[in-house]
């Protein structure tokens, strides 16, 4: 860059209108209504079905876990956390670019994958994946999974 340059290139502050983001629900952790058994089925048959699955938690919009399916080298806690904080990405990028509803994002790493569904509008579903892990057989079969993880969560 020259010196000459008197000044750069700025972005303005005009924003398109934006509906505001949608309440959040209460949370459900800790509510000792759910069904929990039914649901850790759900994340148990999840690891069976998907050869790499490493676990998976089902937590809160707001971070806290609800229950989860995950090796002891695997924080629930954390996974439950960093799930809400890819959300609430994923929820601007929709409401920024006008395409809906947050229904899945997934990360990969050099060693893995962690992806997070939504569940309903209230709950998420992490999965921790190995790098060997089938993404498409993933993707597959984890919306069905959350699709019931939902219906138990409202009916329990």
């Amino acid at each position: 860059m020259s010196t000459g340059d008197a000044s750069l290139p700025r972005r303005t502050g005009q924003r398109p209108d934006l509906p505001p983001p949608a309440t959040l629900p209460p949370s459900l952790a800790g509510n000792p209504s759910l069904p929990y058994p039914a649901i850790g089925t759900e994340l148990a048959e999840l690891r069976l079905q998907i050869p790499g699955v490493q676990g998976s938690v089902l937590g809160g919009v707001d971070g806290l876990r609800i229950t989860h399916d995950v090796p002891d080298e695997l924080d629930p806690d954390d996974l439950a956390a960093m799930a809400a904080a890819t959300f609430g990405l994923g929820r601007q990028v929709s409401l920024r670019l006008g395409q809906g509803e947050f229904r899945q994002s997934t990360v990969r790493n050099q060693s893995g994958y962690f992806a997070v569904y939504a569940v309903g509008a209230q709950a998420l579903l992490s999965v921790v994946g190995a790098d060997a892990i089938n993404v498409a057989r993933l993707h597959l079969h984890a919306p069905p999974v959350a699709d019931r993880l939902a219906k138990l969560l409202t009916h329990p």
